[in-house]
């Protein structure tokens, strides 16, 4: 029996990267996915991947800064499985515009980075919650990032954004820890996804992780997948409130 037996899963941002290894990952282990992608051909593809690997899937094309569209994700989820048990809050990411606040364009990073990476993670949870509740309990995963655990990135705006993340989570882990819901956060460091990879090239991405004095600096999208898993499964049951850092130890030393 997998570790994920007949949940039902959203996973936010699974077109790609983290999120698409997520979503594989948790239908490996019995659930019964919702990919919730902006991007259509991403998300129809993560979804078709799924099923023809003998899992079961739904795509929902999502907004997640959109209070409607995360109802109409919320809604066409239980209609097709009946109850929610498990949301990673996968999308996200930061922009390259994001630089340090003395210099960064606030008109042009500041409401993009907190609407996508704060307000979209707490869109999902306000709009899943109630669900969860109705079901008898849950497990939330946020998606948080080294940057908010380590002052050394001059990408401010993100950085405040993940730190909202962070204090969200606590928020919510105790707000409903009776409702037998569980929430925590994943704080990825420098992982090899498509995204990376397109903004920063080959071997940009393999020079930046050179400079790091880590020997486990470097992650895949399924080292986080791994983790997230573990935090949505009932094997993390005494796990509540807490940060994973998934980072290489960067954050600790």
């Amino acid at each position: 029996m997998g570790r994920l037996q007949e949940k039902v899963a959203i996973v936010t941002g699974s077109g790609q990267g983290i999120g698409r290894a997520s979503a594989e990952r948790f239908a490996r282990e019995g659930a019964r996915v919702v990919v919730a992608e902006i991007r259509e051909d991403t998300g129809r593809a993560c979804a078709a991947a799924i099923e023809a690997a003998g899992g079961e899937a739904l795509f929902v094309e999502t907004d997640v800064t959109s209070a409607d569209a995360v109802e109409g994700l919320v809604a066409q989820s239980v209609e097709r499985f009946g109850s929610i048990d498990v949301l990673f809050n996968c999308a996200g990411g930061s922009i390259p515009e994001d630089v340090a606040i003395t210099e960064v364009d606030l008109d042009a990073v500041w409401d993009h980075t907190l609407s996508l990476d704060l307000k979209g993670t707490m869109l999902c949870c306000r709009h899943v919650i109630p669900e969860m509740i109705r079901a008898g309990g849950g497990s939330i995963v946020n998606s948080t990032s080294v940057v908010a655990l380590r002052g050394g990135y001059p990408v401010h705006v993100y950085t405040a954004a993940k730190g909202g993340v962070i204090s969200f989570t606590r928020g919510i882990a105790g707000s409903y820890t009776t409702q037998g819901i569980r929430a925590n956060a994943v704080a990825p460091g420098l992982v090899l996804s498509e995204r990376l990879r397109e903004r920063f090239g080959e071997n940009a991405a393999a020079a930046m992780a050179s400079q790091e004095d880590h020997p486990f600096s470097v992650g895949e999208p399924p080292d986080i997948a791994a983790v997230a898993l573990f935090l949505a499964s009932d094997e993390s049951r005494m796990v509540t409130g807490a940060v994973i850092a998934a980072d290489g130890g960067l954050s600790a030393f």
